[in-house]
This record gives C-alpha cells, sequence and structure tokens, in this order.
C-alpha cells in the first residue's frame, strides 16, 4: 500500500476520532498510531530497538 494511502486512512481515523470523541480521543489514536507504527517498523526489520539506546555518538559512526 502506499504510503499516501496510508497517510490518508491515518488521517481520516484521526479526524473522526476529533470529530466524534473530542481532543481526548484524538490524542488517543495518534498516541497508538505512532506505538502500531514503531511496532511494525520493528517486525519488519526496518528499526533496531537499540537505536533508541545508544548514545548519540555511537549512532554517527
Amino acid at each position: 500500500m502506499r504510503m499516501a494511502v496510508v497517510g490518508m486512512i491515518a488521517g481520516m481515523a484521526l479526524g473522526f476520532a476529533g470529530y466524534f470523541g473530542g481532543f481526548g480521543a484524538f490524542l488517543l489514536v495518534a498516541a497508538l498510531g505512532a506505538v502500531g507504527f514503531v511496532v511494525g517498523r520493528l517486525l519488519e526489520g526496518d528499526l533496531d530497538l537499540g537505536d533508541f539506546f545508544r548514545p548519540r555518538d555511537e549512532r554517527r559512526r
């Protein structure tokens, strides 16, 4: 699926959550979407969990 379509679906989900559930629901959907994105990248192998815990100077090598 193209990233534009994924972005459109995410935007629509956030819009519906904001309209029907208010700002709290909007934030909840946005936070869960971000967590799902990171987990998906980890499962695909595009992201290494160690990237979050290494000191900044070790990442530049």
